[in-house]
């Protein structure tokens, strides 16, 4: 296949979703992965409606036994994975540290830190045999050590500890035409954001898109939003 191809996690609803329809519209194709594969299939098919490419596959990044079984999957058909897009996330606690149970925080970090590492871990190394990639891990301000507030700990704590992911993965891959950011997609109308919230899922998807599809000279190692640095 001439098309990149691009891992979206978490693509069958929210953000996930509409990054897998946004990337596809520039002629990537798109291995939709969510824990259920009808699921994943939902997001693929609409995909294929509008012209696209795309297909469907169970991947349930708590768990690495499914994570090695989607890799055994689909590396020995794509060998070059252009873009992966960690998005997958869960938001678990609420209120103060004290009410934060440690099934919250393992739960949490579970699939927000070590579902994103064990994937980038391998995928990171598929970029670097073929020279060039894209890794884009979906954080949230919440994470920022420049501005970090009470409540909300475990969910704070697993995207403070994904940022400092983005910059292994930058340090490590330095040298090759790998990109790796973290980007922050702001406060999105989703499952996870509530009806509140202040932006659009296709504002919220903007940045990611961007980053994953970053020319040679484009940023990496940075922490981003609205396609601007901000603090860690």
């Amino acid at each position: 296949m001439d098309k990149k191809i691009a891992i979206v996690t978490g693509a069958s609803r929210g953000i996930g979703e509409e990054v897998s329809k946004q990337l596809s519209k520039s002629g990537i194709h798109i291995l939709c992965a969510s824990r259920k594969k009808e699921d994943s299939e939902k997001t693929a098919s609409s995909i294929r409606k509008e012209g696209g490419s795309a297909e469907a596959f169970a991947l349930d990044v708590s768990d690495p036994d499914s994570i090695d079984m989607f890799l055994e999957e689909i590396l020995p058909k794509y060998p070059k994975i252009d873009i992966l897009v960690n998005n997958a996330g869960v938001y678990l606690d609420s209120g103060s540290i004290e009410s934060t149970t440690l099934e919250m925080l393992q739960g949490t970090l579970d699939t927000n830190l070590i579902g994103p590492f064990l994937l980038s871990q391998k995928i990171l190394g598929v970029m670097k045999k073929n020279g060039y990639g894209r890794i884009v891990n979906v954080s949230s301000g919440m994470g920022q050590l420049y501005d970090m507030s009470s409540g909300y700990a475990a969910y704070r704590i697993s995207k403070t500890a994904l940022n400092a992911l983005t910059r292994i993965l930058y340090s490590e891959s330095s040298g090759k035409d790998i990109k790796v950011n973290s980007v922050c997609p702001g406060w999105v109308r989703t499952d996870m954001g509530g009806k509140s919230a202040t932006r659009s899922v296709e504002h919220g998807a903007e940045t990611i898109v961007w980053a994953a599809q970053l020319d040679k000279s484009g940023p990496s190692g940075t922490f981003l939003r609205d396609k601007k640095e901000i603090p860690w």
